[in-house]
């Protein structure tokens, strides 16, 4: 293995509530957390704190750089879909060390239709979608927003006068996709600086909320650690990545998301990686310009995670008082 060695910082944007994502990686490597939020719960598990202008502003960008410069920083990661094209734009142009796709990439997985012919244009299986009720061929479908996240006005349409309500409810363009029968899956995959897929660890889909997974169990099941890695690599993507999929019983697998950043079931792939291969510490190993040897379906299955909320204090200044609602933290000692 190959790089510097020399031990840089890590960039996260949009960190919001993802707590658990940026208290992982700042145990590896300075961690810079940005929000324009400065009561952003996730900020209070970095290194350094700070809050940048919204990502519409011409100074999103600058700002990013900027903090770039000062902190040594060999990589960002968005954990939002909000900058991602942003990001992967200002890649493109070398303003900045982004783990994101290529612009075109980032444009078309965050347009779930144009995700749709992306993957139908590389070989690779999603279930019959189209824009318009007439062009349906089975019921039922699902209506879902073409720039939809969060499980935001998505419903299930069983006939053509149904579809076409729904269509007229929802105030966004929408496209009408195969409701598939079958179990849901994600896959939870990281690429290189060069989109050389390096994992792809499949996890079930126990429970979700909010389109967030909060339940599910990390198996092994080689058929969905390939889709990963055909997806990864026929995209070329960079940085983490969720890949969503139901395995239908007559269509077999279909692909319907594909995230180009961390989904909410970040602990699986970090409870099933094996020592020294988790996901922020290959990050922070490629941010430091080492090179890392692909080991896909390299994981441990039956590793099952459940998802809970927690909180912080902070004092006048906005600062955290270390103080927690049960002391100590965590569970009471056995007796």
């Amino acid at each position: 293995m190959g790089g510097s060695g020399m031990s840089r910082a890590v960039m996260l944007t949009g960190t919001g509530k993802r707590y658990d994502i940026v208290s992982a990686f700042a145990q590896h490597a300075t961690l810079v957390a940005c929000d324009p939020n400065p009561l952003a719960p996730a900020q209070y598990a970095a290194t350094v704190r700070t809050s940048v202008p919204m990502i519409k502003d011409p100074q999103y960008v600058p700002a990013l750089a900027e903090l770039v410069e000062r902190h040594d920083v060999g990589a960002i990661v968005p954990l939002t879909d909000l900058d991602i094209d942003v990001l992967a734009q200002a890649r493109a142009d070398g303003l900045l060390p982004a783990l994101v796709p290529d612009p075109e990439i980032a444009r078309r997985t965050y347009d779930k239709y144009a995700c749709h012919e992306l993957l139908g244009e590389h070989g690779l299986p999603s279930p019959p979608t189209v824009l318009a009720v007439e062009d349906v061929e089975s019921w039922p479908v699902m209506v879902k927003p073409i720039h939809g996240s969060g499980a935001r006005n998505i419903f299930v349409a069983h006939t053509p006068e149904q579809a076409a309500f729904f269509i007229d409810y929802i105030d966004e363009p929408v496209m009408l996709q195969r409701l598939m029968d079958g179990p849901e899956f994600s896959v939870d995959c990281l690429g290189d600086p060069d989109g050389h897929c390096l994992n792809a660890i499949p996890r079930t889909m126990l429970e979700s909320r909010g389109g967030e997974s909060i339940k599910g169990t990390v198996i092994a099941d080689d058929e969905l650690v390939d889709l990963g890695r055909r997806v990864m690599e026929a995209f070329g993507v960079r940085g983490p990545a969720t890949i969503q999929a139901f395995r239908d019983r007559e269509l077999g697998l279909g692909i319907t998301d594909v995230n180009t950043r961390f989904g909410g079931a970040f602990p699986a792939p970090m409870y099933a990686a094996l020592p020294g291969r988790t996901y922020p510490e290959l990050i922070v190993r490629m941010a430091a310009g080492e090179t890392i040897e692909p080991h896909v379906g390299d994981f441990t299955a039956g590793r099952t995670f459940t998802r809970y909320f927690w909180q912080l204090e902070l004092d006048e200044d906005l600062q955290p008082t270390g103080r927690d609602i049960v002391s100590p933290p965590g569970p009471p000692a056995p007796r």
